[in-house]
């Protein structure tokens, strides 16, 4: 089998997540007033996703028992979600950049069906296969992204809520309920992480890149109550209920905040105190998007809670995450090069008979 085809076959199913984080930092630049990075980023984005959906249905075609075994992987299946929350964080791109409200429509559809789908199909075949993992080596914070997925619906849908005129409430009640439900699966996973993180010994190579996901999904989680609050106008129920989302919203975000200084000491210990290798990992995109993530809800809070004070945040953030995201797409590039050279050193040999 050739390289190329080796790289197809084992495509990670988080892969996605590069089109999340190059979404949410280009979000973050939007708001931030700087749209020349904000475009760009968006155009970047576009191709990135072109591209994995390419090489995805290569996958599926040629290497469908792959997919299968993936699906049936507790630390790998719960990747595909990422295609969820990319269908939904361009779509968000496309509205708030471009005003493309149709193309929002659609990729909020597309991410709703694909949601749907891969939640029943994961979690059934994780929860009927004859053999499971102990939960120290089947759980990492990449299950958070089945978290993530349903909470980027609710923030396009809350976006996209106003265009659709008398049935805007009917959207914002389907968004209230799914942010709701996927505030609860939180509780349910974090709580298995923090179990596993405080009574089972954790050695470097555990603390992958997706425990920053353990602040994503949360902080996620407050961009969708901020979106709802903002959108609350135009739904009776919602208006009710404001003080309910305001205060559910608040503790997500305290949750998120909680949890910087934690990974930061805990990547700290891993790189630095224990030497793990810092290398290139399409799981980095997973601990980028969390960083302009928490930018854009905090952005995002303080319009909806009328808190000047915390704009003061998303203005450094969004520096910090752009810096993230360089950082893990040169690594990309790097990586593309090395791919690319040693390609080009196997057709030398295979020329050459060796």
């Amino acid at each position: 089998m050739s390289r190329a085809g080796e790289a197809i076959r084992d495509l990670h199913p988080a892969y996605f997540a590069m089109v999340m984080a190059t979404g949410i930092v280009s979000i973050a630049c939007e708001l931030l007033a700087l749209p020349l990075l904000a475009r760009g980023l968006f155009g970047t984005n576009v191709v990135c996703a072109t591209a994995l959906v390419l090489l995805l249905a290569v996958r599926i075609s040629r290497y469908p028992g792959q997919v299968l075994a993936d699906l049936q992987h507790h630390g790998r299946a719960v990747g595909f979600f990422t295609m969820v929350a990319a269908a939904s964080v361009l779509g968000t791109q496309a509205v708030l950049i471009s005003h493309a409200w149709k193309w929002g429509v659609a990729l909020w559809a597309l991410a709703i069906a694909l949601w749907v789908v891969l939640t029943y199909t994961i979690f059934t075949l994780l929860t009927v296969k004859a053999e499971k993992p102990a939960l120290d080596a089947g759980i990492n914070g990449g299950w958070l992204v089945s978290v993530v997925a349903p909470q980027s619906i609710v923030v396009l849908g809350a976006q996209l809520a106003p265009g659709f005129g008398a049935a805007a409430a009917t959207v914002l009640f389907f968004s209230l309920v799914i942010w709701l439900g996927a505030g609860m699966l939180y509780i349910w996973i974090i709580s298995l992480i923090f179990y596993r993180y405080t009574f089972f010994v954790l050695s470097p190579g555990d603390l992958a890149p997706p425990y920053w996901i353990n602040m994503g999904a949360v902080a996620i989680s407050t961009l969708a109550g901020s979106a709802l609050v903002l959108a609350a106008s135009a739904s009776p129920l919602l208006t009710e209920l404001l003080p309910f989302i305001k205060g559910l919203t608040l503790l997500f975000w305290a949750t998120a905040t909680w949890w910087i200084p934690m990974l930061l000491i805990l990547g700290v210990w891993r790189h630095i105190v224990r030497r793990f290798p810092l290398r290139y990992d399409p799981l980095y995109w997973g601990a980028v998007f969390p960083l302009g993530m928490y930018t854009v809800c905090t952005f995002r809070l303080a319009q909806a809670l009328d808190v000047p004070i915390l704009m003061r945040i998303p203005a450094v953030g969004v520096w910090i995450a752009l810096a993230a995201w360089a950082v893990t797409f040169a690594g990309l590039l790097g990586e593309i090069t090395r791919f690319s050279r040693g390609g080009w050193v196997e057709r030398q040999q295979l020329e050459k008979g060796v």
